[in-house]
């Protein structure tokens, strides 16, 4: 465990605990009622505070041989939306081999391995068919 910060109210004590608001360190619950006289916000910019739609953010250029075969937007939105592949993104090993996959400058290798792994493949299965479902609609 890291070093303890020092207590935002009193500035004397070592801080036991944060607010759940702005994740302010604080030492007892004097100090925090004393925070909460002032209102606080979580530390969050307020441009994405008022976005309510899922921000797609892509961190480096990514080339395609087939233009027709990058996701539009309808399809991206009905992976994004679907409680399935939100459930099954929850599993740390299948976070670990997605971003092995897209880590990896080897990524299509990566990607037939992880096929031969069930989790993944039923993964993969649901994204198709729920990219297929999305497709169908427009």
């Amino acid at each position: 465990m890291g070093p303890r910060r020092q207590c935002q109210v009193c500035n004397e004590a070592q801080s036991k605990y944060k607010c759940p608001s702005c994740l302010a360190p604080y030492c007892s619950l004097v100090c925090f009622k004393k925070h909460k006289e002032i209102p606080c916000v979580k530390p969050v910019s307020s441009e994405e505070k008022s976005t309510t739609e899922p921000v797609l953010r892509v961190e480096r250029p990514y080339y395609v041989d087939e233009p027709s075969e990058v996701l539009q937007k309808l399809p991206l939105e009905s992976i994004a939306s679907s409680s399935e592949i939100c459930d099954a993104l929850k599993n740390e090993d299948l976070q670990k081999l997605i971003c092995n996959i897209d880590c990896s400058p080897h990524a299509e290798k990566e990607l037939e391995k992880a096929m031969e792994i069930e989790a993944f493949r039923i993964f993969t299965d649901k994204i198709l068919s729920t990219i297929s479902s999305a497709s169908s609609c427009s």
